[in-house]
């Protein structure tokens, strides 16, 4: 399918909300089945995503090696290229509906709180495994969502093709959404988890202190909301991650007054503030001197030692 070409012919409120998307997701195929226990599947692996929603009955997966049960409600997301096949465990058998996808159209904007980016970053990771699960009830938006769009692309009527693609597109906000609280039921009350996220909050800022970063940008790179993430992250570090981004800011900006001449314009967007006077201010509050003041002071110390 020429992605182009049909975004081109969209309506234009549908073409700006396609276009509002970080990555577009592609349906590759859709299937809705029934099996009995006689049924087996060789393993079999694919480079698209693979979303099985179970309807009724109970199997197990066995993924990359790893065992991965699904009942009634159950959703499993598998990554690509990981080796996996489906037992039916209940009699009389099983019934399920498969959603294969890719994703298409990398853009740079802002669609969503939480993003169709924010989804395809957290699964593509390691923190995830080789598959993700999600628990739903039956009545649930995403289980809503994904039985019109079958019913849709089944549709001859005018249109269809197009609708498929907002539905999809709410689908995987829906299923963003739901992840990111699944995540963060996962990690609570201080488990390793938590901490080991916290620790790659840490080094995320450590290495990307020099860029324009704000605390959505952090809370999203370890999947967290903000207002969960912030809390986890003093309870840890014990300051706010705002407060320790500043700091390493402030400490970065230290030794280059000290070890360069650097004018204190180019050291403020060095390392990471906008302008010098917002850098003059928080370096103040923080070494209650002025970066010139600081300079000054330390290059004194240095000549005093050598004498």
């Amino acid at each position: 399918m020429d992605m182009d070409k049909d975004v081109s012919v969209l309506p234009k409120a549908w073409e700006s909300l396609l276009k509002s998307s970080d990555y577009l997701p592609v349906i590759v195929k859709s299937i809705e089945r029934v099996h009995d226990t006689s049924w087996s599947m060789e393993p079999n692996i694919h480079d698209f995503y693979e979303m099985v929603y179970m309807k009724k009955g109970k199997a197990v997966f066995e993924i990359s090696g790893q065992p991965a049960p699904i009942g009634p409600n159950d959703i499993i997301i598998i990554k690509p290229n990981q080796p996996h096949k489906f037992i039916v465990k209940s009699e009389p058998g099983c019934e399920f509906i498969v959603l294969s996808f890719k994703f298409a159209g990398q853009m740079h904007s802002d669609y969503s709180e939480v993003s169709l980016g924010d989804f395809l970053n957290f699964v593509s990771g390691r923190e995830s495994g080789p598959f993700i699960s999600l628990k739903v009830s039956q009545k649930n938006d995403i289980i809503l969502l994904l039985n019109r769009i079958l019913k849709e692309r089944e549709s001859q009527e005018i249109g269809s093709e197009f609708l498929n693609y907002l539905l999809v597109l709410e689908l995987f906000v829906l299923i963003s959404r739901a992840l990111k609280m699944e995540w963060e039921n996962s990690i609570k009350d201080k488990s390793p988890k938590l901490k080991e996220l916290i620790r790659i909050a840490v080094n995320y800022i450590n290495n990307n202190f020099e860029r324009d970063i704000s605390l959505g940008d952090i809370a999203r790179f370890v999947f967290l909301s903000p207002s969960y993430f912030t809390r986890a992250f003093k309870e840890e570090v014990g300051i706010s991650p705002i407060n320790y981004l500043l700091k390493v800011r402030i400490a970065r900006a230290e030794e280059l007054l000290v070890e360069t001449n650097l004018k204190i314009s180019d050291i403020a967007l060095s390392v990471g503030f906008s302008n010098q006077q917002r850098f003059n201010e928080i370096f103040k509050k923080y070494v209650k001197q002025t970066p010139l003041q600081y300079r000054k002071q330390e290059k004194e110390k240095i000549l005093n030692r050598r004498g």
